[in-house]
């Protein structure tokens, strides 16, 4: 199989330095999830935006390596300037103002049909089994144990608001010994020659994995996995040139980073009338859940000018809008992709 430009060097494929820098869920209160991702899951609040003239505010966490320290107040010029500058993935949860104290607000977590798109999110820890043992006598509600189904040694969490939270395993072997890292986001795609083409060719990202289960089947469908990584991390990492072997996904269990799963069930590209909900659009009264993967951005104007040269389309341009500094661009699949300028966003 050929990868393309997995083949070429890292300047080559990643030109604008894209790099995948936060998945956006909304959520009902944020009392009580920021909480239970913290408790639960190690991550720490970063920092965090109220808007009250537009009545929703922003809050955005992260896991940290055992040995390095976050220590700065949530809220300042200072959390402000590491999370537009940061290195690696967080989590960002929106909470429009109200919604934790409406009886009948709820969210679509991407797991219901007929609005499926988003999948979940996930965390990886040595020991699935005894993590969830823990996590489950700790109050945390599940979809599926690691015992159940036909899948035996993941889990499926649940989060205040539904969404799920896969556990998974992590190499006994990785020098990473944090309890829990954020290990992926998951999201369904309607064709995945062309999802690889947006996220691979155009945002630089790499193919760390791809597995193809039940080919030839009507319940068939493959998995791929991608990350950013520089060209020398590439070196340090070993990814074997076969993606598809056993191998290629052990680095992945290795990794401090998260990943993006992508999804593709076997046969919808040949459905003209196929989609998925994208987690925003209400206009068959769908409700909304999942917003977003975004990407920071050396250069946002030449960014954006590359992706609309290769036939991508855009809600938000980076000069439109009340906030500058950032635009948000649809994937194949209408997923919104946000492009954001390393260094921050401003107010028009």
């Amino acid at each position: 199989m050929s990868l393309g430009s997995a083949e070429k060097s890292s300047s080559e494929i990643n030109p604008y330095r894209f790099s995948w820098q936060q998945t956006m869920l909304r959520i009902k209160d944020p009392i009580v999830t920021i909480p239970f991702y913290e408790n639960h899951f190690g991550f720490k609040l970063i920092h965090k935006y109220d808007f009250p003239q537009w009545k929703f505010s922003l809050y955005f966490l992260a896991v940290f390596p055992e040995d390095e320290i976050f220590d700065i107040t949530p809220g300042t010029p200072e959390s402000e300037a590491y999370l537009w500058t940061m290195k690696g993935t967080c989590l960002e949860l929106t909470h429009n103002h109200g919604s934790e104290s409406d009886p009948d607000f709820k969210v679509n977590n991407g797991n219901v049909e007929p609005y499926r798109g988003f999948g979940h999110i996930a965390v990886m820890t040595k020991d699935v089994y005894a993590a969830c043992a823990e996590l489950e006598a700790n109050g945390v509600l599940f979809q599926k144990r690691p015992d159940e189904g036909k899948m035996k040694g993941i889990a499926f969490a649940l989060d205040p608001d539904g969404y799920y939270v896969e556990v998974i395993k992590r190499a006994n072997t990785s020098t990473v010994n944090n309890k829990f890292t954020f290990a992926q986001t998951m999201f369904r795609v309607k064709d995945a020659n062309k999802a690889l083409h947006f996220y691979r060719d155009l945002l630089g990202m790499t193919l760390f994995h791809e597995k193809h289960i039940g080919v030839g089947t009507d319940w068939g469908f493959s998995l791929y996995f991608l990350a950013h990584v520089t060209e020398e991390q590439l070196k340090t990492l070993n990814l074997p040139a076969d993606r598809t072997s056993e191998e290629s996904y052990h680095v992945i269990q290795h990794m401090f980073s998260p990943v993006i799963e992508i999804t593709h069930n076997h046969g919808t590209e040949l459905k003209p009338d196929f989609k998925y909900h994208n987690g925003n659009d209400q206009d068959e009264g769908q409700l909304r859940g999942f917003g977003h993967v975004g990407y920071l951005v050396d250069d946002l104007d030449k960014a954006c000018a590359f992706l609309e040269e290769n036939g991508v389309s855009f809600k938000k341009k980076p000069q439109e809008g009340n906030m500058r500094g950032l635009a948000f661009a649809y994937d194949p699949d209408n997923y919104w992709v946000e492009i954001i300028q390393r260094g921050g966003i401003k107010m028009a």
